[in-house]
């Protein structure tokens, strides 16, 4: 349906359980969302199989919960039978409960989604990859298939932080960040100031507004995602018409 009406892309969001305290803590409203996804490259997998030109991503992918050689496996797996549509959101989180589940020190959680993010793309770039690092280690490995994509699909780092720019300088192909209000474009303007490369804007989550769009599109946002709830058709569809009426508007239409 996305596809179908106009839409170039859909992202999915990764979350491998919640845990019932931090639901009981916060009022549950959020989490208990979470709590239904569905495995997030499987769901990508299945949107890929059903689509033909529609770009697909991860928004975002916990790398700090899962094994990188896996993940490598599965980002390029769906790269590659999707003709090089996807794109690659990564995250460290920010629900601690569920990264201790997965044994992860969330102090140290940085450092090793950045270790994961560098070993990946040895996997994704090499014949033969090796990584030595402080919470990743593996010497002469194989992994095939390779992306369709090259180097690898984009990676677009998420996060609204004090040091996500360092992050996304240091190893990404873009920033995903959440809309948070109008400073956003100030670091917008911080983080082209600083690139030696191209550095793509995507906004993970964006108000139906057609004023805000004007204001993304001066500042050479690449595109602006919009959550969808989930439901019925009909309850989908009715947000997209809402939110559809505000590119056209944005449009002159």
């Amino acid at each position: 349906m996305v596809e179908e009406r106009g839409q170039d892309a859909l992202f999915i969001p990764d979350h491998t359980h919640i845990p019932a305290a931090v639901v009981t803590q916060t009022g549950g409203t959020l989490q208990r969302k979470y709590v239904h996804i569905y495995d997030q490259f499987v769901a990508l997998a299945a949107a890929a199989a059903a689509t033909t030109t529609l770009r697909i991503g991860s928004g975002v992918t916990l790398v700090v919960e899962r094994d990188p050689i896996v993940t490598a496996k599965e980002v390029a797996s769906i790269d590659h039978m999707s003709g090089g549509r996807f794109e690659f959101g990564v995250g460290a989180g920010w629900n601690r409960e569920e990264m201790r589940n997965h044994g992860t020190d969330p102090r140290t959680r940085m450092a090793l989604m950045r270790e994961r993010v560098e070993a990946m793309k040895q996997i994704w770039t090499r014949h033969e990859a090796s990584y030595q690092g402080r919470f990743v280690s593996f010497d002469r490995i194989w992994s095939y298939p390779k992306p369709a994509q090259r180097p690898h699909p984009p990676i677009l780092v998420g996060g609204d932080g004090p040091t996500v720019l360092d992050r996304v300088l240091a190893y990404g192909d873009g920033w995903l960040p959440h809309f948070t209000g109008a400073e956003v474009f100030d670091r917008i303007e911080e983080v082209q100031a600083r690139a030696d490369r191209p550095i793509e804007i995507q906004f993970l989550d964006t108000p139906v507004d057609a004023a805000l769009f004007e204001r993304m599109a001066a500042a050479g946002v690449r595109r602006a995602n919009h959550w969808l709830p989930s439901g019925p058709r009909s309850i989908v569809e009715r947000a997209l018409d809402q939110w559809e009426a505000a590119i056209r508007q944005f449009n002159g239409e």
